[in-house]
């Protein structure tokens, strides 16, 4: 494997320019959830340039490339759709300018997280150019609508594009770290009812706004009692909105929500996460649901999913973890940092739900995304397409 690990870095440097301009195109097509048509038109062309056996994009709007039609069957991830900009003044630079210069590739999307895809793409390239025949089917996926729904695409893939991967990479950000997992979550509503009055008499009607304000102050409680595992961490909820409504700015509250971002570590689930917040909030007359996700692709299909994304770890001597060790090892001759995820990822359904095997490894450090003047080094670009290469001979 000596000469295989040197000839994929050598290809990995030669394709270097190749795979920063292919990232730039990609950069400079605005690609929010729900609007990433042109981006997976781009990846598409990319993807066919680069020689794969077959490109496709599905009824989703997923690209899905395909090299090799053997019986163990790979796939690298990556979602195409990016958050918005922001707030403009943050911003030092064009976010849509995909500008290279000074070893890094500029533009929103950078890190999180096209240039996981498009380091794969040059992967697949370097497969074609050695002359790939294991008995494997390799699958490089540009998914959508992840940003809205983490974990959605892959439910689609699965279950109607009939495609379970034996083995996965997701290319999220991992700052050329092997992580194995992180912290599930999932969205709460706790609704509160009332009955409105005048507002000079409020002792005629009963305050929603009362009831969710007091349930609120034990939530902030509940936070610091949640379960803890060694590697994920602990357990969070927090109220990332509070709602109220009346009929007027003159009269009581009868109507109030929270809406909470629950984060669940290792043993926690959907059942006991609602049942911690229905024991605080049923002396209000909190009534809780998990709220579902449903919107419309690119391509038209409406499609959705329950808005719990379940916790998942691979336990480090597990062979896909090892596997990508194994190939880093070859690759950079030294050690890698297994470690993890603080935010989620198309992980939650991928092994989450169907219980894939699957590491994370991707370029740019995860602390650029969602921020102002995100950027990737050219060099993890080169890395990464050099890794997911190594892993198809690996696994």
């Amino acid at each position: 494997m000596e000469e295989v690990y040197k000839r994929i870095n050598e290809l990995a440097e030669k394709y270097r320019d190749y795979t920063a301009k292919n990232l730039s195109n990609l950069v400079k097509i605005k690609s929010l959830s729900m609007q990433e048509k042109e981006v997976q038109l781009e990846l598409k062309r990319q993807m066919e340039e680069a020689g794969f056996d077959e490109v496709k994009i599905d009824g989703l709007g997923n690209v899905i490339g395909r090299i090799g039609n053997g019986k163990k069957v790979i796939a690298i991830d990556g979602h195409m759709d990016t958050v918005d900009m922001g707030n403009m003044d943050n911003w030092n630079f064009d976010p849509l300018s995909g500008e290279i210069k000074d070893g890094y590739v500029f533009g929103r999307g950078s890190v999180d997280q096209e240039g996981g895809p498009a380091s794969a793409v040059t992967a697949g390239r370097i497969l074609k150019e050695m002359g790939f025949d294991r008995d494997m089917t390799l699958y490089v996926v540009g998914s959508v609508m992840e940003e809205d729904c983490d974990g959605l695409p892959w439910k689609y893939i699965v279950e109607e594009d009939k495609i379970r991967p034996d083995f996965a990479i997701s290319t999220e950000p991992t700052n050329l770290n092997i992580y194995r997992g992180h912290r599930g979550r999932m969205e709460i509503r706790v609704t509160f009812k009332g009955i409105s009055c005048h507002g000079s008499a409020p002792e005629r009607g009963d305050n929603a706004i009362y009831k969710a304000s007091r349930a609120a102050l034990e939530i902030e409680k509940l936070n610091e009692r949640l379960a803890y595992d060694e590697f994920l961490g602990k357990g969070t909820v927090t109220i990332s909105e509070f709602k109220s409504g009346s009929p007027s700015l003159c009269a009581v509250s009868d109507y109030a929500h929270l809406h909470l971002d629950r984060r669940l570590t290792w043993g926690e689930t959907k059942e006991s996460a609602v049942k911690e917040v229905e024991d605080v909030v049923s002396q209000f007359g909190g009534k809780v649901e998990v709220l579902v996700y449903e919107e419309t692709a690119y391509t038209g299909l409406k499609y959705g999913m329950e808005k719990y994304f379940p916790t998942w770890k691979i336990p480090e001597n597990h062979e896909v973890v090892q596997t990508g060790v194994k190939a880093f090892k070859g690759l950079f001759d030294k050690d890698p940092l297994v470690d993890k995820w603080t935010f989620s990822t198309n992980g939650v359904v991928m092994n989450g739900i169907y219980g894939i095997p699957m590491i994370g490894f991707g370029p740019g450090n995860e602390v650029m995304a969602h921020a102002p003047n995100e950027k990737v080094p050219v060099d993890d670009l080169v890395k990464a397409s050099a890794f997911y290469a190594a892993f198809a001979y690996e696994i």
